[in-house]
This record gives structure tokens, sequence and C-alpha cells, in this order.
């Protein structure tokens, strides 16, 4: 298990679409799921540091994927360092997650899982990139679901990899 550590996480939310006022306390939510992730990561973050998210549309989230991605479709969650993983433990800015309602409620649909959990399961995603953890190999992607597992757990929300394969996750 990794060991949780006291985290001074500031996290600005910014609401860019209607449909996540379907998500009751999405801010407090996204707050201390992102809080949850820093103290366990295990991976050492300044005093103070900020991560930006902003709560889309899934037209939002396919305009920054295909701008910054070239990717012309939407996706769930986008994250952005602020600093590569070498520096992550200087920069007072981690970075910036975007997620996209309508695609997230989807997949929670199809999954038959509370939204505000696939959410939460998706900020914590997101937030682990921020940090430097990735799924390009079956290796990384172990190690990235183990722990997003971990985290999810201790938030009281249910394993969302309980039977899958690793390599379902893996970036293309």
């Amino acid at each position: 298990m990794t060991r949780t550590r006291s985290c001074n996480l500031q996290v600005s939310i910014q609401r860019a679409a209607p449909g996540w006022k379907a998500v009751s306390g999405a801010g407090a939510k996204v707050r201390r799921a992102a809080r949850q992730a820093v103290a366990m990561a295990g991976v050492p973050v300044t005093d103070g540091a900020e991560i930006a998210v902003l709560l889309a549309d899934d037209a939002r989230v396919r305009d920054v994927n295909r701008q910054w991605l070239a990717k012309d479709r939407p996706t769930n969650v986008l994250s952005f360092p602020g600093a590569p993983p070498d520096r992550i433990a200087q920069t007072p800015f981690l970075g910036d997650i975007i997620l996209a309602f309508e695609t997230m409620a989807a997949e929670a649909a199809v999954e038959e899982k509370p939204l505000e959990h696939h959410m939460v399961h998706l900020v914590v995603h997101g937030v682990l990139h921020l940090l430097g953890y990735d799924h390009m190999t079956r290796n990384e992607a172990e190690r990235m679901e183990r722990l997003e597992s971990a985290i999810l757990a201790a938030l009281d929300i249910p394993d969302p990899y309980a039977g899958s394969d690793p390599l379902e996750t893996m970036t293309e």
C-alpha cells in the first residue's frame, strides 16, 4: 500500500458546461479526489501546489484534443502536466485536467456505475498523469491501476478495474 502524506493542494475548478449540474457536490468531490491522489501517489510536490480542473463538455474536449494532441474526437479526461517528471517537486503548478461531461456520463451508464464514482476515478487518473504516471506499457498500466484502485478505496469507491486486463487501458 502506498503511504498517505499530508498535502496542502490547491484545486481550482471551472464549470464550462451545464451538464455538470447533474453531479451533486462536484467541486468538493473533485478537490477531495485530487488531494487524495496527490497524498497517495508517492511523488513529492511543493506545499500549496495547484491543479486546475475544467469541467467541460465533449465539444470543448474535442477541440482541445484536436489542437494539442492531433486527435479529432472527445475523450473522457485530458491531462496537461505543468512540469516534466523530474521537476514536479519544484513546480507550484502541477497542471490542468479537463473532463468531458457527455463522454463521462455515457461511460458511467454503460459500466453501470454512479456518475460521481466515475468522475472521481477520472480525476484520480488525471492527477496521476500530472504526477508522471502513465499506461503506455503493461507494467505502467498495472502500476497505475493498482494505485488508482488504492486511492479510490481510500475514497470509498469500488475498484473500477476489478476483473479487467491492464492492456485495456494502455494508450495507443
